[in-house]
């Protein structure tokens, strides 16, 4: 069987520790993402086959230590054509978190990921 498909969503954890967000702020971006990225690939296969099973979606909430890792990691997901939303908190323009549209777990995809961890709050 293969690995079902997952939607994996990193956020900035200096939001929270250096500049002071609440969790709930922080949870409201990865939201932001994960909804822009659900509509934005709406017509992939992928996407589709994920959302006709809402009761078995997978996600995968991640933390990058600070904006320079969350950009190193969009750039390694374009590099690997994995659709993805960075998010930008609006009107400060604050890079806060991406999320990628329903992608199954290859290796590649593990390897990007590798420098990740899971979210704590």
């Amino acid at each position: 069987m293969a690995d079902p498909l997952t939607m994996f969503i990193v956020i900035r954890k200096d939001l929270i520790k250096a500049l002071g967000w609440s969790t709930g702020s922080v949870i409201a971006q990865a939201c932001h993402a994960s909804t822009a990225v659900l509509h934005k690939t709406r017509e992939l296969p992928d996407t589709r086959e994920y959302l006709a099973d809402l009761n078995n979606m997978h996600k995968v909430i991640l933390e990058v230590k600070n904006v320079a890792q969350l950009e190193t990691l969009a750039a390694s997901l374009s590099g690997l054509d994995v659709p993805h939303v960075t998010w930008r908190e609006q009107p400060e323009d604050i890079l806060t978190c991406l999320s990628t549209s329903p992608i199954r777990r290859n290796q590649e995809v593990k390897d990007a990921f590798k420098k990740c961890s899971l979210f704590r709050s």
